[in-house]
């Protein structure tokens, strides 16, 4: 792979989606900022309050640059706080998906909906019927059908759920880590999944119950929790490359991003490969995006900050 170059350093993002719309490159990431908020294992510090749309007229443009505020906290009726991962999708108009916490502290996954891929976005009311967790990645098929995936451990509160109902509150994210690893699986079990669902055709909500997108290994078994290496953490990507869809994932506490296949968009994903190592930075997020036959991965660091966490910078380079 090329060498990774900073394609936004006037300000702090992070988490990118890239896309192609009418021949540019759109970048949804999410905005860093100093919150004032100590750093915390379940994330509190990154509290963000808006999102941006950056844009690049070819992959070779030195800057992204900064099409302004896109959708801001407090224009979202049931939001809170901590403005996380978003992703937009085309279809009639551009849809973006975004996670944010409700004034129970749960993270759920809002809607909101805009005439041009740079916004103004307008938000729903309330967030989608059902969904939880973070990181949303919206995929749409060859067919015209948009999927969302999404999930993401630890802060991202995935592991509340089972079944796509919640197993424990709020309040017991304040447990201490390795209380908290209690309500995951134990290594020797398969690990917990990110989710997969079809959406509405209106796309304001969820088609079908949200389903495990397991990823297994080379025999056909599914990814341990003690896997650290390769099973799922956060950061779901899905794209489809010569007729085979491709998922990709960030590990998490190992902050490797990898990549798994299948003939199936609700899989089984076969893990084939690593993407990207380790990263300056607590936190490992990634988008893919193929540009003149060419993919590219948007990814970011916290190395422009001195290594602060929360204060992250945009990176691409050609895999």
């Amino acid at each position: 792979m090329s060498e990774a170059r900073y394609i936004f350093p006037s300000d702090w993002m992070a988490d990118p989606a890239p896309h192609v719309f009418g021949g540019k490159i759109y970048i949804y990431p999410s905005h860093d900022r100093e919150s004032g908020i100590p750093e915390r294992d379940n994330g509190d510090h990154f509290d963000m309050v808006d999102y941006h749309v950056l844009r690049m007229d070819s992959i070779t443009q030195e800057r992204a640059e900064d099409c302004g505020v896109a959708l801001e906290l407090a224009d979202i009726p049931w939001a809170k706080r901590q403005l996380w991962d978003s992703d937009v999708v085309e279809k009639r108009k551009y849809y973006m998906y975004f996670s944010a916490k409700d004034a129970k502290g749960a993270f759920r996954i809002g809607v909101a909906v805009a005439d041009r891929p740079e916004g103004p976005f307008t938000p729903d009311p309330e967030p989608i019927p059902g969904s939880y967790s973070i990181d949303p990645c919206a995929f749409k098929d060859d067919d015209g059908e948009v999927y969302l995936v999404f999930g993401g451990l630890w802060g991202g509160q995935l592991q509340r759920y089972r079944n796509n109902r919640a197993v424990f509150t709020a309040e017991e994210d304040t447990l201490p880590v390795d209380n908290r690893a209690a309500l995951e699986p134990e290594p020797d079990e398969p690990a917990l999944s990110p989710k997969i669902t079809k959406l509405s055709q209106d796309m304001h909500s969820f088609a079908e119950a949200p389903k495990d997108l397991v990823i297994t290994d080379e025999s056909g078994a599914p990814l341990l929790a003690g896997d650290h290496d390769r099973r799922f953490f956060e950061a779901s990507w899905l794209c489809k490359k010569g007729g085979v869809y491709s998922f990709s994932w960030s590990t998490g506490d190992t902050h490797f991003i990898c990549e798994a296949e299948s003939d199936s968009v609700y899989g089984p994903y076969v893990y084939k490969r690593r993407l990207l190592g380790p990263q300056v930075g607590w936190t490992t997020h990634h988008g893919i995006c193929e540009v003149d036959g060419k993919c590219w991965l948007f990814h970011h660091d916290s190395a422009p900050s001195g290594g602060r966490t929360w204060l992250r910078s945009l990176k691409l380079k050609e895999l």
